[in-house]
């Protein structure tokens, strides 16, 4: 039975579940525990265990309110019998509406699960669990009142990776930073590389195994526990890790860590949400040398870039492009602008010979452990940001983060707005110095002029003595692209109307001699038989993933599919929404079943009108069974228009002249637009 899809029924017993657990506990629902804490503190001397306090801050936002997430991982949690060395501080809030009837609405709820039951600690007024101050709070409230000998923190909500932060609160629409999260740290700890006060710190969130975060977190933490990858609903297993820790808390956090991984690769494979999934344990003691690395990293690609900007850029762009990213970096998924760090190192081995090595060398040393779904078998454990989209705004909020590194920065900086920022002299010249955290805004915008395309738009087509269209690109020409994609349009004469079909890699191209043919054999990817307008968002030696937009029940997402080159076939993986405005990655992934209403999105275009650009519309609508399926299918007889779509590292685009395809009885014609 789908958990989200059950969700009202599954919530409400949950909820009758959680006040069951505090009515039979220690105290009675409603009322606040002893106003002594001392009583609720590891005070019985006869412990000779390790003693464990484990934050739980829990930013509860639409996954509470829409889908009671939270309290089903509050009710997980109830599900484990505490030792007397290991308490659990919760803090909620962030949620428009609790789905249960212990936590309160419009308020910020402090409680304490141990061994005999869940105490209400306090009600505070409401607040925002998008502030640091809040956070700061919070970690204030446990330091004062709690004596253990090892200390977790778990972060529970939506994340956004190295840009978008984590914890977004639905009321206020705010989210904690990574500036943020260092700053309340900063007020209640000193940070202690030898001896942090945190053994580990984790990430029950999307897309926060970030060296950014990661560098964030160095000296009050000994391990972080995150994902690269967008995190599905069902999240960590809080019923199986927090009792391995009761059962065992002589381990330490790279073992805790490696406890939650398992668990949630376990958790995944029985809700079958594991084809995508990442979560990794870092050791934090290793940042320092991971820092060296990446930043000597940065400081050879602006040593290059200033050399030859356009070639180096198209170049890196593609590299970017082919190594494994996380969350969604098409114009319909939206873009989480993350990157595996050693994938991208591993693909730039020729371009930057002097220290991709390295880098790939301090990114193996600092991940422990990890654990990765069939589709993200090349991840390394840490991502870093790359700008896909190369959107200012989310540049910004990059460069304003302290723990980002500047030579990184000033790249960025560089492919976006056309120019060197002057804190890039000092890696030019191989003298550098401290990092900058400010914004590196433009003194002279010239954003794109770089990567102007002009000259290729409505390249010639030529056809080959096979029927074969193709291009024939410059060298030049390839130094101002990063990919170079094919579009399938239908066309409707009768109907007045252009149908994109979307876009693929499926091209014969050769980077070296700059030919490009189309490999068009009169099929297109169909769901249950029906045309479904796809963009392609990773290329692997022996996978592409795509991105289908779709209604689900009524409901806009993406379909995520992959494409086997073992078996030829294609995979659905399940649907989710796209990544928000504010940088979140969405965590439901819901898997198809029997019944559901699939209605397909395409983009459409008159002939006759006066469009210049295409309209999202809903196409086919209809009921799937019990084994939905994707599969090449033929397109039948008509008039097909193919163009290729040429890429640039900034994100603009170009488009060759038109091949049109005439399909008749399965034989496939060829003309090019003169």
């Amino acid at each position: 039975m789908n958990r989200i899809l059950n969700t009202w029924t599954r919530t409400l017993s949950l909820a009758v579940l959680l006040l069951a657990v505090v009515l039979s506990g220690s105290c009675n629902h409603g009322e606040a525990a002893p106003t002594d804490l001392k009583q609720l503190n590891f005070s019985d001397d006869s412990i000779n265990d390790d003693r464990w306090l484990i934050y739980w801050y829990i930013c509860g936002t639409d996954l509470e309110t829409r889908f009671g997430s939270a309290t089903e991982d509050l009710a997980e949690l109830m599900d484990v019998d505490l030792p007397p060395n290991v308490k659990v501080l919760i803090q909620t809030g962030g949620a428009e509406e609790w789905q249960n009837d212990v936590v309160k609405n419009n308020a910020i709820g402090r409680y304490l699960y141990d061994g005999t039951g869940l105490y209400e600690l306090e009600q505070l007024k409401d607040g925002d669990m998008g502030s640091p101050d809040t956070l700061a709070d919070f970690l204030e409230y446990g330091d004062d009142n709690f004596d253990p000998d090892y200390r977790v923190f778990i972060f529970w909500d939506h994340g956004g990776g190295s840009a978008g932060g984590i914890c977004y609160d639905e009321r206020t629409e705010n989210s904690l930073s990574l500036n943020d999260i260092r700053d309340a740290f900063t007020d209640i700890y000193d940070a202690a590389p030898e001896d942090p006060p945190f053994e580990l710190i984790g990430f029950d969130a999307c897309l926060m195994a970030t060296y950014d975060v990661a560098n964030t977190l160095h000296g009050f933490a000994r391990y972080m526990t995150a994902s690269e990858e967008t995190v599905p609903g069902n999240g960590f297993a809080y019923d199986l890790w927090v009792d391995a820790l009761a059962e065992d808390p002589s381990m330490d956090g790279a073992e805790l860590g490696e406890v939650i991984c398992d668990t949630y690769m376990d958790g995944c494979k029985d809700e079958e949400t594991d084809d995508t999934i990442t979560l990794s344990v870092i050791d934090l003691s290793k940042v320092p040398a991971l820092r060296r690395a990446y930043e000597a990293y940065g400081a050879e690609a602006l040593r290059c870039a200033a050399k030859d900007p356009k070639g180096f850029f198209s170049a890196f762009g593609r590299n970017a492009k082919r190594a494994e990213n996380y969350g969604g970096n098409t114009r319909d998924q939206g873009y989480s602008d993350m990157v595996d760090l050693g994938d991208l190192a591993q693909e730039t081995r020729r371009l930057l010979p002097g220290t991709s090595q390295d880098l790939i060398r301090a990114v193996d040393d600092a991940v422990v452990y990890k654990v990765h779904g069939d589709y993200r078998r090349n991840g390394s454990g840490i991502s870093g940001f790359y700008s896909y989209d190369n959107d200012e705004d989310t540049y910004e909020e990059y460069a304003d983060q302290d723990a980002a590194p500047l030579p990184m920065k000033c790249l960025y900086y560089y492919l976006i707005y056309g120019e060197l920022p002057q804190e890039a002299d000092q890696f030019l010249t191989g003298n550098a110095g401290q990092g900058s955290s400010s914004i590196l805004h433009p003194v002279l915008s010239q954003a794109h002029k770089m990567f102007t395309l002009s000259d290729l738009e409505d390249l010639p087509v030529d056809i080959d003595d096979k029927g074969n269209s193709f291009i024939t690109l410059s060298e030049e020409q390839m130094d101002l692209l990063s990919a170079v994609h094919c579009n399938l349009i239908a066309v409707g004469i009768e109907e007045d109307i252009l149908l994109n079909l979307g876009s693929d890699a499926d091209i014969d191209g050769d980077w070296n001699t700059g030919v490009f043919k189309d490999n068009f054999r009169g099929v297109w990817p169909m769901l249950d038989g029906h045309p479904v307008y796809i963009e392609i968002t990773a290329e692997e030696d022996d996978y592409n993933l795509y991105s289908v937009p779709i209604k689900l029940n009524g409901e806009e997402c993406n379909l995520q599919v992959s494409y086997s080159f073992t078996d030829e076939k294609y995979h659905i993986l399940g649907a989710r929404k796209r990544i928000e405005d504010n940088g979140m990655g969405s965590r439901k992934l819901v898997r198809l079943k029997k019944g559901d209403k699939i209605t397909t999105i395409h983009y459409v275009m008159t002939i006759s009108g006066d469009d210049d650009e295409y309209t999202p519309v809903d196409v086919d609508t209809f009921t799937i069974g019990s084994q939905p399926k994707m599969e090449d299918e033929d397109l039948g007889d008509g008039d097909y228009f193919y163009y290729f779509e040429f890429i640039s590292p900034t994100g603009n685009s170009a488009t060759s002249k038109l091949v049109e395809f005439t399909v008749e009885n399965g034989d496939i014609f060829t003309s090019v637009d003169d």
